[in-house]
């Protein structure tokens, strides 16, 4: 038996089977079985049936409703992949995404009729086909596609039940993604496998705020969230009850431990998790379960990502491709059944991001890296967001650490290397607040750094920009120092 079908298609049939009038989504203030889930999933399978068979890869419009999820499972059943679309991109991305995988079929099932229960058989494919493919923005401007194949997805849920983490039917399990990001699939597919409710944050709605009410008002018991969600919310953490949740992941950006210590505040009951992954080695990679009032491990004020997932395999280097000795920083670089075929249809693109080592492929994931003396992986930062600084190469998130410090860790910041008029670079230091005087700030920084890492522009941003994975959008924020 196929590694995918027995650790997702058989479960999620036997949460059908043994919980079909129990509740299988909450989306939009409305429930959905099951049993109503199962009809869909039916439903759209005869959709595909009818459609081109040859064609294995199909572009998926996402909706917030139950036929989207359904479409997915509906999908992998008839052996096919999935590219998804969003509905709020430009015409121009999503035509270039069709072009690239040759997507003639556009599964978009809001009006499948439903005949017959259709789950008893599925298309016999190999696990190293294609499950999903998930664009990213590219550095040319067109998107490059990350490929999932069915065995990445099935061992990222082998790994993912070993961290401890315990889903049960009894669970409600907050889905706070976009389909076009890879932590929604961990969110809605460990809930399915386990006979668990998906509640869902309904398109077009204020994220963090929807996701608060669903947690206090829906007693969500297990959630992934980007740290920018909890920071958002963290004015109203003394009023704010999430006493429901008996795990919580943190994940898609630097997780900060003052938030963190913060969280347990209202996450009364909470066991919290930093987890850790480029889309490139299927969700996450590595993750570290943190500590109530205990010593949690963090470097510039970040918490650790921990240790490898036990389906990946890590390893830090230098830039000459030797391993790294003690706590030396280096390249962290991923291999193991969780690593992506590669980009489709990119081959410099996968020429330069993975590498063969004693046997192994590994990812270059392109963070900076050391590993401590426990075995856990610190992350000191992207080597891209390292800057070269009068001949000193200078980490950015030591400048953002003292920065944060000054404030008393009230406000988010971002620092940034540019290039000035001179093309020689400098350093802007972007603070998520109301404009405010700096002097005291650079001096502050001045008594803890050297002259050449003191940002030359301090810039005041009310509300930082995300971009579609939830993370704090840098591309948007360094527009404004042109």
């Amino acid at each position: 038996m196929n590694l995918f079908d027995a650790n997702i298609l058989i479960q999620v049939r036997q949460s059908i089977a043994k919980y079909s009038q129990r509740n299988a989504f909450y989306i939009d203030s409305a429930n959905y079985s099951y049993r109503q889930f199962a009809e869909r999933i039916s439903a759209i399978r005869t959709i595909i049936r009818s459609a081109d068979k040859d064609e294995q890869i199909w572009c998926l419009a996402l909706h917030d409703d139950l036929n989207t999820y359904a479409s997915i499972v509906a999908l992998w059943m008839e052996g096919k992949a999935y590219v998804p679309l969003h509905p709020s991109w430009p015409e121009d991305r999503i035509e270039s995404i069709k072009q690239q995988v040759g997507c003639s079929n556009v599964l978009d099932a809001c009006d499948a009729p439903f005949t017959k229960m259709d789950l008893d058989n599925w298309a016999e494919i190999s696990d190293d086909a294609l499950a999903y493919i998930l664009f990213t923005s590219g550095s040319t401007g067109v998107p490059k596609g990350v490929q999932i194949s069915r065995k990445n997805i099935a061992s990222f849920i082998d790994s993912f039940w070993q961290t401890g983490i315990n889903i049960t039917p009894n669970d409600r399990c907050m889905q706070v993604f976009d389909l076009t990001f890879d932590v929604s699939v961990q969110s809605f597919l460990v809930a399915l496998t386990r006979g668990a409710c998906v509640y869902t944050v309904p398109y077009g709605q204020v994220k963090y705020l929807y996701a608060a009410s669903l947690i206090q008002e829906q007693h969500i018991t297990f959630g992934a969230m980007a740290p920018s969600m909890l920071t958002y919310l963290r004015p109203y953490f003394d009023e704010f009850d999430a006493s429901s949740m008996k795990a919580c992941i943190l994940t898609a950006e630097a997780c900060p431990v003052d938030l963190m210590e913060a969280w347990y505040g209202c996450a009364k009951n909470t066991e919290i998790y930093d987890f850790y992954g480029p889309t490139e080695a299927t969700i996450y990679c590595t993750y570290y379960k943190l500590t109530r009032g205990g010593n949690n491990l963090s470097l510039n004020g970040i918490i650790s990502i921990g240790k490898p997932l036990v389906n990946v395999q890590a390893i830090i280097i230098r830039e000459d491709g030797s391993l790294v000795e003690g706590q030396e920083k280096g390249e962290l670089c991923i291999a193991g059944d969780q690593v992506t075929p590669g980009y489709w249809k990119n081959d410099e693109k996968n020429v330069s991001s993975f590498f063969m080592r004693e046997g192994m492929r590994y990812y270059h994931t392109g963070d900076l890296c050391y590993w401590h003396e426990s075995g856990n992986i610190m992350y000191s930062g992207r080597i891209d967001q390292q800057a070269k600084i009068q001949g000193f190469r200078v980490e950015l998130g030591e400048i953002e650490h003292h920065a944060r410090q000054f404030y008393g860790n009230e406000h988010r910041i971002i620092a940034i290397a540019f290039q000035n008029a001179q093309n020689l670079t400098e350093i802007a230091l972007f603070v998520e607040s109301q404009a405010k005087d700096t002097k005291a700030l650079v001096e502050y920084l001045r008594s803890k750094m050297p002259q050449y890492m003191i940002p030359t522009r301090i810039l005041f941003e009310p509300t930082f920009p995300l971009n579609k994975s939830e993370k704090i959008d840098r591309n948007e924020l360094k527009t404004k120092l042109l």
